[in-house]
Formats: structure tokens, C-alpha cells, sequence
């Protein structure tokens, strides 16, 4: 019997809210559970419907999505969290990522892209649209370091390269040791060695790296 993921939908805007439930329920392997129409609601849904997902909106009334974000990841941080928003701007970008979410999509998004990230976010990666993929990893390059020259990807090692990569696509240090067939200190030493050389602070801002250095196919 197929496997259903459950998917909860926290937008304001109830056409929008009826649409997306109508396009995910008539996708193979999808089920919208539940939805939510402000910040406050969506992390009472999350924490009683127990959802595989959360596509949730950035400008919610009560509670604004970021902050919905980092409350529901302290509490659940293995549910999966995409979000869909009008909001391009790095700064909004960079702090859903920084809350905890696992995708950010932009409003005009084709269909196929949104069920693409469904896709890649619900199997352990992260998604970034790829009209945005570019502002953020020069967010994150640019954050507390303006006087900086920004790392290039020529300063990594053949093996650095590799490590991020698979990073990138979702992998655990576990299971990059184990497909590369060194030990786990070494992948964390790695890991350690690229972010000290791109200067950024954590997966989120490596997978951004990866992907607008187009390492990671979508």
C-alpha cells in the first residue's frame, strides 16, 4: 500500500488556501490534513495533526511565519518545512532558513516546481528556487564580512567539493562516511574545513552555496 505523506497548508488567503489543497489532494502520494490561516493556528494544526509538512506563507496574521517556523521546529524539528511566499528579498530568505525552513519558494512558481520541492524537501533536502538560489548564497557570503572577498569554489579540495555536494543533497555526516567509505571524524573535519574556508555557519548556508554554484540538480 502506497505510503500518503500528510501535508498542512498555513495561508491567509483562503482562495489561495483551497487551491493548493486541491492541486497537492489530486497528487499521487500526497494528503492535505489540515490548513491554518494565521501563524498561531498553524502551530496548533502541526502539533496535533502531526504533518510530514508544512507549506506555510510568510506574512500570517497573530504570528508571522518565521516565527511560526522556529517555534514548530523546536518542537518538531522533523517535520519538513517549505516556505511559499511573495517575499524575494534576502532578508526574509535568510531568515527562514535560519528558523528552519527547508525549502523557500516564490508565489509565481510553476506547478511542477512546487511538487518538485515537495519531493526534494520531504526526502531530506533542501529546495531554493532557482530564480533565488544566487541572492541567498550572496547573503550568506556577505553576512558580518562586507570588507571580505567572498570565497570562490577553485579554493576547495577535490574531496571538499564532493563532501559538499552530498551535503547538499540532504545527506547526514553518517551517511556520507559510509558512501565514501571514511570515518566519521573525517567527513566532520571536512565539513569543518568548508565552512571555515566559504565562511558560513551551517547547512543551510552550504546547500544554498552548493546549489547557486549549480553542484545540485534540481
Amino acid at each position: 500500500m502506497e505510503t500518503r505523506r500528510k501535508i498542512v497548508i498555513a495561508e491567509d488567503h483562503t482562495i489561495l488556501r483551497a487551491g493548493l489543497r486541491a492541486l497537492l489532494s489530486g497528487q499521487n502520494g500526497l494528503e492535505v490534513i489540515g490548513e491554518a490561516g494565521d501563524g498561531r493556528e498553524a502551530i496548533r494544526k502541526v502539533d496535533t495533526l502531526q504533518p510530514d509538512l508544512l507549506l506555510i506563507d510568510l506574512s500570517m496574521p497573530k504570528l508571522n511565519g518565521i516565527d511560526a517556523i522556529r517555534e514548530i521546529k523546536s518542537q518538531h524539528p522533523e517535520i519538513k518545512i517549505i516556505v511559499l511566499t511573495v517575499h524575494k528579498s534576502e532578508e526574509y530568505i535568510i531568515a527562514a532558513l535560519q528558523a528552519g525552513a527547508n525549502g523557500y519558494m516564490l508565489k509565481d512558481a510553476s506547478q511542477n516546481e512546487l511538487l518538485l520541492a515537495i519531493d526534494y524537501v520531504i526526502n531530506g533536502k533542501t529546495f531554493l528556487s532557482p530564480s533565488i538560489s544566487d541572492k541567498v548564497v550572496d547573503a550568506f557570503l556577505n553576512t558580518d564580512k562586507k570588507d571580505k572577498p567572498a570565497a570562490v569554489l577553485d579554493n576547495l579540495t577535490a574531496r571538499e567539493r564532493e563532501i559538499l555536494k552530498l551535503v547538499a543533497e540532504g545527506n547526514t555526516n553518517k551517511k556520507i562516511a559510509e558512501h565514501l567509505c571514511i570515518s566519521l571524524k573525517t567527513v566532520e573535519k571536512h565539513r569543518s574545513n568548508l565552512m571555515q574556508k566559504l565562511d558560513l555557519r551551517n547547512t543551510a548556508a552550504l546547500t544554498a552555496y552548493a546549489i547557486a554554484k549549480k553542484m545540485v540538480d534540481f
